[in-house]
């Protein structure tokens, strides 16, 4: 009988044992406060916050705005939407760090975000209702004062099926066809002179407005296939801003400052309207220097689109 109860209670103590075995890894993957943590230490939530501007003011659809442009021109917008890739932050020590990005199935796809400044009220009726003004992921626990990422969709992404392709990835407003793959900046607006922008296109040469579509061009299809082997002009920028901090920054994209270059109310003859990212299209040539993007075999001073508030 003796034997029995020393057995038993043998056998519950290893029992404990073993379940404050198991609780110590748990412990070490999750950390006192139930934070993730990596191989190296904990990670943190950031989210980087972006608003849209005409100068000083914000932006809205269907407002009107006056001295935009070269010259001065009053304008109205339809639409306001663009996608960033490789988003990363630089730590005290100028080391890279890339944000992995929350999967959520909506706004966020691998490494694309989809920032969006309009809300398919009045002007904007070729757009959605909900809007989205900030990129939301992980990075390790550390001290970040700078911030950088890539305007546009890579490579590997750009060309694929928008009917099947995961959201934000699903717009076909936003797509331009399988060669030239997304429109990684879509900005609409409408000038007295010129009237509205069209509801969408296929880099047509007809409508009105000024719309301005970032995209890549000069795509060759591969053999036997749809997609394109390579684009000449793939019209991705990375941009880069040495102080930033996620607590009090916002990033900026200042429509004013995008077209300060860049005659609103007038379009090169026999040209798309407004800007639809080819290299011999004139109407782009302001657009893509504020961008960033070297245009016409000219090199470019630096962006003016983006700042940080």
């Amino acid at each position: 009988m003796l034997l029995f109860v020393k057995s038993a209670a043998i056998g519950v103590a290893k029992s404990l044992q073993w379940i404050a075995m198991m609780a110590i890894p748990l412990t070490a993957v999750l950390g006192n406060d139930g934070v993730a943590l990596t191989a190296n230490g904990q990670t943190q939530e950031v989210s980087i916050k972006f608003n849209a501007k005409v100068g000083k003011l914000p932006f809205e659809c269907g407002r009107s705005y006056v001295g935009l442009g070269k010259p001065a021109t009053k304008v109205t917008f339809s639409d306001f939407r663009f996608y960033v890739s490789d988003v990363a932050l630089v730590d005290s020590n100028g080391k890279t760090v890339p944000v992995t990005l929350t999967q959520d199935n909506k706004w966020q796809y691998q490494n694309v975000a989809l920032l969006d400044f309009e809300n398919k009220s009045g002007a904007c009726a070729n757009g959605t209702v909900e809007t989205r003004n900030q990129v939301i992921g992980t990075v390790p626990k550390g001290n970040y004062q700078g911030l950088q990422f890539t305007l546009g969709v890579p490579f590997n992404l750009n060309h694929a099926d928008v009917v099947t392709a995961p959201s934000p990835l699903n717009l076909t407003s936003l797509w331009w066809n399988w060669l030239s793959g997304y429109k990684f900046l879509r900005l609409d607006l409408a000038s007295q002179s010129l009237g509205a922008s069209p509801k969408d296109d296929q880099h047509s040469h007809h409508g009105q407005g000024f719309p301005i579509h970032l995209g890549s061009t000069g795509c060759q299809a591969a053999e036997g296939s749809q997609k394109p082997a390579s684009c000449s002009n793939r019209n991705r920028v990375k941009l880069f801003f040495t102080k930033f901090d996620l607590t009090k920054n916002v990033i900026i994209a200042d429509v004013a400052a995008l077209v300060a270059n860049t005659n609103l109310a007038a379009n090169q003859p026999n040209s798309p309207p407004g800007c639809m990212s080819s290299p011999d299209d004139g109407d782009c040539a302001g657009i893509m220097a504020n961008i960033g993007i070297p245009f016409a075999n000219k090199p470019t001073a630096g962006q003016a689109f983006f700042r940080v508030e």
